[in-house]
């Protein structure tokens, strides 16, 4: 299928198409649509950039625009649920495009926003809803939507519903799902669990897969740069003044971090902004329109708030922590080198994040080169002086990027070289008389490192427990939580912690919510 011509759409829809000079369907779309049109479960595994929206959106305006019924108050007959607020305005986005010829109606809800202005166009009667699993369920509870009259369910991005915690919810709407309707199911990658659930809500789907059998990172550049936590900063801000460092998307771990990067950079005169989940949605909407418009050149963002953007033209993308799930690291650097363009992946690499670095390279089968810094531990990887551009046109800024990276870099080991100095002479007058090293400084030694988790149980007595899926249940304090009350958190929360050391083993501190 060579062209949207060929499809047996509607011709307002074609239209639509033509206006926006699509011409071509995308693979995920050219497999997709036609089974779609024919009322086939569809089981989509497919990544962001892949044209995946279109591929159930136009299907369904199809659908809506050949039975032309008028919508009905409260009672959607098409429901697409995405995982982020900014991935459900970007659907409810696309919808409106292919349906610029169509009289149809749609309403989209989420979370963070007061509800009456969505109540209000529930109320009204809407065609399509596009809606977030959360304010989903708060509306239904309420008694404002009701799903009986469903033609059509979509699930978008359904891995990432789930790294979420959301799988309770989606079990929630599910029950309320009628037995005779159609499903299109979504996901970048496929384990189990989401294999399971798939299997819960289709019936005998066509199965279409675009995505290659190894993590598709292959047109991404990916360097690794060693430097200490305490060195980032400034590796970054150097980074970001040298030539060719267009438009760049910086991830961090915490919300906090990323406020903390953010103004570090605006006071070093470098345009940025900041997007999680603790600005508002008009604070989010402005910052994504001054990234995609170049008002600002860095975005700084956390992984649950950036799934979802789809900016074309971003140059380079930078994870200043290295993040704990390896999964997460495609999911990060698959927002540069999109539509065939080459792009740049750098990741910041203190000690203490070796081990995940390792977890990455496992998942994408490869070893990322390290492009400066030294290491810390035995490693057959090899450490090119420079990279070497896949297009030579890029050769010159490459370059620059690597050796402006270099000189940063080799500054910050002569800076930790000069504290582990001062710092042998300073445990050398502390060591005590015995020789043997103080408990409390083997505690010190073992409280390092970081980490992801999920709130597995919180107490009224003031304590909880983290589950990482690696080791057994951390315990974290009240005292331990930074950012929200104690009280405000949930079991199911995703969260960040440092791993410390308690009077009765390993603990979790400097808890904060994702």
């Amino acid at each position: 299928m060579k062209t949207f011509a060929e499809l047996d759409l509607i011709a307002p829809v074609q239209k639509a198409l033509a206006d926006e000079n699509y011409k071509s369907p995308t693979p995920i779309q050219a497999k997709t649509i036609p089974s779609a049109i024919r009322g086939r479960d569809v089981l989509g595994c497919a990544q962001t950039g892949t044209g995946k929206t279109a591929a159930f959106a136009v299907p369904i305006l199809n659908r809506l625009g050949s039975k032309n019924r008028k919508a009905l108050p409260n009672h959607p007959f098409v429901l697409a649920l995405a995982p982020t607020r900014e991935l459900a305005i970007q659907i409810g986005e696309s919808f409106s495009t292919y349906a610029a010829h169509l009289h149809l109606r749609q309403a989209v809800i989420y979370g963070g926003v007061n509800q009456m202005r969505q109540v209000r166009a529930l109320n009204r009667g809407a065609h399509i809803l596009v809606a977030t699993p959360g304010r989903l369920l708060d509306l239904m509870n309420q008694g404002h939507i009701h799903l009986d009259q469903l033609d059509v369910f979509v699930l978008d991005e359904a891995d990432r519903m789930l790294d979420m915690g959301f799988l309770p919810d989606l079990k929630r709407i599910i029950r309320q799902l009628p037995q005779q309707r159609q499903s299109l199911f979504f996901s970048a990658t496929m384990p189990p669990n989401i294999v399971k659930l798939s299997q819960t809500l289709l019936t005998n789907p066509v199965s279409v897969d675009v995505t290659p059998k190894r993590v598709s990172v292959e047109a991404i550049e990916q360097q690794v740069h060693l430097v200490p936590r305490q060195g980032k900063q400034a590796l970054l801000q150097q980074i970001l003044k040298s030539p060719g460092v267009v438009q760049t998307l910086v991830f961090t771990k915490t919300k906090r971090r990323a406020n903390v990067v953010t103004k570090q950079l605006i006071r070093k005169g470098i345009g940025a902004t900041v997007i999680h989940g603790n600005k508002s949605q008009g604070a989010r909407q402005r910052a994504l329109e001054d990234f995609r418009t170049g008002r600002v050149s860095v975005m700084v963002a956390t992984d649950v708030a950036a799934r979802g953007i789809d900016i074309d033209g971003i140059s380079h993308v930078i994870n200043l922590d290295i993040p704990i799930e390896p999964e997460a690291y495609v999911h990060r650097i698959g927002r540069t080198g999109r539509a065939g363009a080459e792009g740049v992946a750098m990741s910041f690499c203190s000690p203490e994040e070796r081990g995940d670095l390792r977890a990455i390279e496992k998942l994408i089968e490869q070893k990322i080169p390290v492009v400066s810094g030294e290491l810390h531990s035995n490693t057959d990887q090899q450490h090119p002086a420079t990279i070497t551009p896949k297009n030579s046109r890029d050769r010159g800024h490459r370059n620059a990027v690597s050796k402006s990276s270099r000189h940063a870099s080799s500054q910050h080991q002569s800076a930790r070289a000069g504290q582990k100095h001062s710092g042998d002479r300073t445990r050398k007058r502390r060591q005590p008389e015995n020789g043997k090293p103080h408990r409390k400084q083997d505690r010190a030694k073992q409280a390092t490192g970081s980490g992801q988790g999920e709130i597995k149980l919180i107490t009224h007595k003031g304590f909880g427990f983290i589950g990482n899926g690696r080791d057994k249940d951390l315990f974290f304090h009240r005292s331990a939580v930074e950012g929200t009350r104690f009280e405000d958190l949930q079991q199911g929360q995703q969260v960040s912690f440092t791993l410390g050391q308690g009077p009765r083993g390993p603990c979790a501190t400097n808890v904060q919510v994702l």
